[in-house]
């Protein structure tokens, strides 16, 4: 990847793209407005750099040009594009990169500058840039953009290694002081802005990260200062000023996103209807009685009578129902209710969405019968199942268990070790939940049958003392139907909270996190691997952000609306000490969960065991497009492993994620040592998989599956109710009513399905796996072919999948509720979609 020849032009002309600044601001009215800024070419500057020729006196500094000036604006839509000529000598060379300075009052978004050259054998020269340029007052360092090609660092003309290097030193900042938006630094800090102590003891929440107790992934610092109340939290934001949390400006979401994702936010306004409503005595917000009355909020929403609007605190309140109009808390049909209102209740579905669902990743192989804990027996006693045969010995379709095992046809859903630790603080509020173990038979047809559910609670004379459990089988009359109605419910809530703390948040959302920082902190932007991974990032941080800020807090949404409340994000914590990098990449995943095992004559190594499994099947067709692009990419500038362990960027890269990203797992013997080439490959195959299809396969079905709360309930405030108790006499003659007032109440449950809907819709300007946001993303064609193969095999791999879906004797691809498995297509239109794979955690 060798520099270019001369340039025999003393003048250079070229083509700078930008968009100006468009601002998302709350006016006093509290609508949300865009207005424009104008940019003055004459005071925007550019020097160019050689990659060939050395500073007088500085020969290790490529020369700098001399300065030019933006001219001839013509405005394309959002864009404008400004003509830009540069005075070079002949002995200038090839730019290798330029400087820009911003002198106008406002910043803008710089897309790229092209130079057009007279050489055909090089082509026009390009700059992608794709940054937001504030004014030059604002930064301590000139602002620099490298050309499009690709260089390892000892490949690097010699005259643009300082200015590489130089560049990372500014984004890796100093370490100290309130960060401003204008600021490009990465850098570390823990999880110690979830709390907020100055409000009182009710909101104080454990610091997560930097200890033995609370161990965690590391998030982007802030600098925000430390509260009064207590010096190791740091403040946090008012609850409005959210969006103006830091991250590097170029980590936040585009003004169309942004438009798109506080659009569909604003549903979750409803969290500030709470006083208000509860202030109505004849409002009730409280309860769903029937499930028919559930469909309403999708059918024609919920309409607010006019004293709410007249008692509102807030005028934003008030200005917001008026323009949304009566019905404003509405929301989309889910798919699980589509086309069959009540085939979510069967078995079969049930169980179907262990394997198709929103959670797909949990399901594991049963080894040992009866099924035993890993939780210490010194704290917790025996916490060994109270499942027998007796239980599921007749369902076996004629095998003893033992055979069932030897030939895997048994499985196990088991969140009992998670929840047991929590279950007695978690009791002691309004939830009522239970510990589960769910055991499934593996049928003929290749569906799955659950044969026994069972409860725990914490033993009332302590913890040491084990747990008393209760094992429920299926029933189809009577109100025992119903008690095995209720059971499958428990298990939903506990699947739902370890779903969307541990499967989604902490494993694709947080863990990720790290790696976006420590690649923009050691790798440059000329570094291929850079190239590679960068797309993988977009936006994360910033809806990471966000989360900290209005999601993952004391007293957010979270804690209103999952089981674990309070405990929330300890439970991450405790569920990060189980957490390997190298166990997140699919074919191991799937082995260590006992639903795969290893054989060399299978794709990827490994031959499921569990054939219709349409999260693995189409999972591991995606991981090895992923894999094969990779691995391409990746020897195309690595041909030994010598050379990756005499890459500098690459070992400090991986050295500072070990030790300061995941510090707190630095020393855990499982980490690649990136020695090897195999070991990169393997590294960023992980890497991407987990921002891109596992994300996709856990996130986008959300509101699909979820949307409709009594399919997925978050939570549980009773237990299950005794005979000749006046719950269970309620559920015998209303069994609807008796399951929905054990499940998540009315208000929680309009501000769990608003939030994820918000999680599940694709913003306007979503870049899907395959894809990359400029043509010109590279310069070197053996990528860019590469990448061109790449995206032809996902669209087979797409087809493929249709026509599993379309393939009747595949039961678990549509299921009883219809609604065929699409959550890993790999494109997608924008909206609610329930398809389609980001390149990156990015809502």
């Amino acid at each position: 990847m060798a520099s270019s020849s001369k340039l025999e032009n003393k003048k250079i002309n070229g083509t700078v793209v930008l968009i100006k600044k468009r601002a998302l601001e709350l006016v006093p009215s509290e609508v949300v407005q865009q207005q424009a800024y104008d940019i003055l070419g004459n005071k925007v500057s550019l020097q160019l750099i050689s990659s060939v020729k050395g500073d007088s006196g500085k020969e290790t500094k490529g020369k700098l040009g001399n300065p030019t000036h933006l001219r001839d604006e013509n405005n394309l839509g959002n864009e404008s594009k400004f003509s830009v000529t540069f005075d070079c000598d002949e002995e200038f060379g090839a730019p290798g990169a330029f400087i820009i300075k911003n002198f106008n009052p406002s910043e803008f978004f710089l897309k790229k500058l092209t130079l057009e050259v007279d050489d055909p054998n090089h082509g026009n020269i390009h700059f992608v840039c794709n940054s937001w340029v504030y004014p030059a007052e604002k930064y301590k360092s000139d602002r620099i953009f490298f050309v499009n090609q690709a260089w390892l660092p000892s490949e690097t003309p010699a005259q643009l290694r300082w200015y590489r290097e130089d560049e990372l030193l500014n984004l890796r900042g100093n370490g100290i002081g309130k960060l401003e938006e204008w600021d490009r630094v990465y850098d570390y800090a823990y999880y110690n802005d979830l709390g907020d102590p100055e409000k009182g003891s009710t909101y104080v929440r454990p610091i997560l990260g930097g200890s033995a107790k609370y161990p965690y992934p590391r998030r982007g610092r802030t600098g925000r200062p430390p509260t009064k109340a207590d010096p190791n939290s740091e403040s946090r934001l008012p609850l409005l000023m959210s969006f103006g949390i830091y991250v590097p400006r170029d980590e936040k979401f585009a003004p169309l996103k942004m438009t798109d994702f506080i659009g569909i936010a604003l549903k979750v306004i409803v969290q500030l209807l709470v006083p208000e409503l509860e202030s109505l005595g004849n409002i009730s917000l409280n309860e769903f009685n029937s499930f028919e009355e559930i469909l309403k909020i999708y059918k024609g929403g919920i309409n607010l009578p006019d004293e709410v609007l007249q008692r509102s605190s807030t005028e934003m309140l008030k200005e917001f129902i008026q323009s949304a109009g009566q019905g404003f808390l509405k929301y989309p049909m889910p798919q699980v209710i589509k086309e069959d209102k009540s085939a979510w209740r069967t078995d079969e579905e049930f169980a179907r969405e262990m394997l198709a669902g929103i959670n797909p990743v949990c399901i594991c192989g049963l080894k040992e019968f009866p099924p035993t804990s890993k939780l210490d027996p010194k704290v917790y006693g025996d916490q060994t199942s109270k499942i027998t045969r007796e239980h599921i010995q007749n369902q076996l379709d004629g095998q003893t268990i033992e055979e069932a095992i030897k030939v895997n046809h048994l499985f196990i859903l088991d969140h009992h070790d998670t929840v047991i630790p929590y279950l007695r603080q978690i009791n002691m509020t309004s939830t009522k939940i239970y510990a589960s173990r769910t055991l499934l038979f593996l049928q003929k047809d290749g569906t799955l049958k659950p044969l026994a559910i069972e409860l725990s609670l914490p033993h009332p004379d302590g913890d040491q003392h084990g747990a008393i459990s209760k094992v429920f089988t299926p029933r189809e009359d009577d109100v025992e139907a119903s008690i095995w109605q209720l059971a499958k419910a428990y298990v939903a809530v506990n699947d739902s909270g370890v779903h969307q703390l541990i499967s989604h948040w902490l494993h694709t959302h947080a863990t990720i996190e790290p790696f976006v920082i420590a690649t923009n902190r050691q790798l440059s932007v000329l570094h291929p691997i850079y190239k590679l991974l960068h797309p993988h990032f977009r936006d994360t941080m910033h809806i990471n952000a966000l989360a900290r800020q209005t999601l993952l807090n004391a007293g957010g949404i979270l804690e209103q609306t999952v089981f674990p409340t309070k405990f929330a994000m300890e439970m991450t914590s405790e569920g990060y000490k189980d957490w390997t990098f190298t166990d997140q990449a699919l074919p191991a995943d799937l082995i260590k969960r006992g639903v795969a095992i290893e054989d060399p004559e299978a794709k990827q190594g490994v031959r499921l065991l569990i054939e219709d499994y349409p999260y693995a099947v189409d999972g591991l067709e995606i991981w090895s497009a992923i894999k094969s692009w990779v691995q391409e990419y990746c020897t195309i500038y690595y041909k030994t492993d010598d050379t990756i362990q005499k890459d500098a960027e690459i070992q400090a890269w991986w050295k500072e994620l070990r030790q300061e990203g995941h510090s707190d797992k630095k020393d855990e013997p499982w980490w690649p040592k990136m020695q090897t080439l195999k070991e990169l490959i393997d590294s960023c195959t992980t890497i991407i998989w987990i921002a891109s299809a596992l994300h996709a396969a856990i996130n986008f079905g959300q509101y699909p599956y979820g949307g409709y709360l009594p399919n997925r309930p978050s939570m549980s405030r009773r237990f299950m109710p005794e005979p000749g108790s006046p719950e269970y006499e309620e559920l015998k003659a209303n069994p609807e009513k008796g399951y929905l007032m054990t499940i998540t109440p009315q208000l929680q449950t309009l501000i769990g399905i608003s939030a994820i809907e918000i999680l599940s819709v694709h913003s306007s300007d979503e870049i899907y796996l395959g894809q990359r946001d400029t043509p010109e993303w590279t310069k070197d064609k053996e990528p860019l072919q590469a990448f061109e193969r790449f995206g032809k095999k996902l669209a087979e791999i797409e087809e493929k999948i249709i026509k599993m879906n379309n393939d009747k004797k595949l039961k678990n691809r549509i299921g009883p509720i219809k609604m065929p498995y699409t959550l890993l297509y790999p494109i997608s239109e924008p909206g609610l979609t329930g398809k389609g794979i980001p390149n990156s955690v990015s809502i």
